[in-house]
């Protein structure tokens, strides 16, 4: 898969996560990683100073790590979560 840096493409990400038990949110703060992901909370919370690249990586990198219920994601975010979790990351 390869990944899009456009706003289109973000807004795909984000509305798995819309659709998910996980909270998104843009904060100010000082992540080593770009973000910061508190499971037992279900929050990811994304540095809302990253570049448009940067925003994408990070949600990228999230999906793949966490676990979505994938019987609350529509077909078409189904699909793309899918395609995340299956392929490895190209540059």
């Amino acid at each position: 898969m390869e990944l899009k840096y456009t706003r289109p493409f973000l807004s795909k990400l984000e509305d798995i996560f819309a659709e998910s038990d996980f909270v998104l949110r843009y904060e100010k703060g000082n992540f080593k990683a770009g973000y910061c992901l508190l499971k037992d909370m279900k929050v990811a919370v994304v540095n809302k100073y990253y570049s448009l690249e940067g925003k994408i990586n990070c949600l990228y990198d999230i999906l793949r790590t966490i676990a979505v219920d994938e019987s609350r994601l529509s077909d078409k975010n189904l699909r793309l979560y899918l395609e995340i979790r299956n392929q490895e990351k190209t540059p």
